[in-house]
């Protein structure tokens, strides 16, 4: 029988090892102190609305109204006002009928995944969909077939074999992200939906890294396509633009009352905390009004500016990667940036592609100027050693 230590060794050995960061959010040595404190690149709150003070009151209230935990899995017990105020705020949002929240985005690719497809149906993944959406696609039984990146010749291929092999009760669905959180791309929506309707298949989109971001009051890429009645599903999450926690899916009424009922993560998952919900629809407030143009405009400032200044493309959102390739390339820069106070995390396999190692820059609207300038100093005179080669992302 094996041991952990030698899976563990092998991890090491491959340069794949992960471990907790715990210095971020404690005293700091002092060699590696810049200002008394690092400088955070590798986070997803992307408006910087984690610490807003809307957030933590309502969070504050909530929990004083109803209390930490939530007692129960909502099926038992109906979780709260919150949990339903916050639904049918985000479905008014997203413009959809109706909407389902999970405790995080995971459950929620999970749940609804499981939930809509079964044996004899088929789901076609772009590549660089995220882990979820893969293990529940996995889960759900479902034949499933997988697209190189963004190649809409080769999801038409594959859309004509499973419409040739599909019988009249079987499920096609097609999943993509609007922004993808490796890469900081975004789909070709509106080529996608135009195959979805040509082979009259279903459409699963996560805006995990568009909402709060992209289109109208941050509304997601579905809204900047105009597409959001072609779509027949999508998630989101309130982990990053929201600044609170939990995941979304939204749909038409019967999806999500289909999901509500067969969604083993919602069933039998204790229903997200009040103070968890209430931040996330105060979120969700601020996203959508005034504040949340202002605060989307410094954010994409603050993209132009570390792009111009390092003279890459700008992406659609708020990752900037960085493909240094090899595993030991990204470990090695990543530590360089820390020394000089910047956290930017260093990603490898199996969350990239092997010989894709890279740095995953996040940038937020609660970066100063000064900040990025500093980040894009430092990045220069690491790429300026002529140790490290930036490649392509294909």
């Amino acid at each position: 029988m094996r041991d952990p230590d030698s899976e563990l060794n092998q991890l090491k050995e491959q340069h794949l090892l992960r471990a907790l960061d715990q210095g971020i959010n404690r005293p700091l040595d002092t060699a590696e102190i810049v200002r008394d404190r690092f400088l955070d690149f590798s986070s997803n709150d992307y408006l910087g609305l984690a610490d807003h003070s809307k957030l933590k009151t309502a969070a504050i209230q909530a929990t004083e109204n109803f209390g930490v935990g939530s007692r129960a899995s909502r099926l038992l017990r109906g979780g709260s006002p919150i949990h339903s105020e916050l639904e049918k705020y985000t479905a008014q949002f997203l413009g959809t009928e109706a909407s389902l929240y999970f405790a995080n985005g995971y459950a929620t690719a999970l749940g609804t995944l499981t939930a809509i497809l079964t044996k004899g149906d088929t789901v076609i993944l772009d590549k660089k969909c995220h882990a979820c959406l893969i293990d529940g696609a996995r889960l759900s039984g479902a034949t499933i077939r997988v697209f190189p990146h963004n190649n809409l010749k080769k999801l038409e291929t594959l859309l004509i074999s499973a419409h040739a092999k599909s019988s009249s009760e079987s499920r096609i669905l097609i999943i993509t992200e609007s922004v993808f959180s490796m890469d900081g791309d975004s789909a070709p929506l509106r080529e996608i939906i135009d195959l979805k309707k040509k082979f009259k298949a279903l459409l699963l989109v996560d805006e995990a890294h568009a909402l709060g971001i992209l289109g109208k009051n941050g509304r997601g890429l579905c809204h900047c396509e105009n597409a959001p009645g072609s779509v027949d599903l999508r998630m989101a999450t309130f982990g990053k633009a929201a600044g609170s926690a939990g995941g979304v899916v939204a749909a038409s009424s019967e999806w999500i009352d289909l999901i509500t009922n067969k969604a083993r993560s919602f069933i039998y998952s204790t229903a997200p905390p009040h103070a968890q919900a209430a931040a996330a629809l105060a979120g969700l407030h601020i996203i959508t009004g005034p504040e949340g143009d202002h605060l989307r405009q410094s954010l994409s400032e603050n993209i132009r500016l570390l792009c111009e200044k390092l003279s890459i493309k700008t992406p659609p959102a708020a990752i900037v990667p960085l493909i240094l390739g090899e595993e030991t390339n990204a470990l090695e820069a990543s530590e360089h940036l820390r020394k000089s106070g910047c956290i930017v995390p260093a990603l490898r396999y199996p969350t990239v592609a092997r010989g894709k190692a890279r740095l995953r820059v996040s940038l937020s609207a609660a970066h100063t100027t000064e900040q990025i300038a500093e980040l894009a100093a430092n990045l220069s005179l690491l790429l300026n050693t002529g140790k490290f080669t930036l490649a392509s992302g294909d």
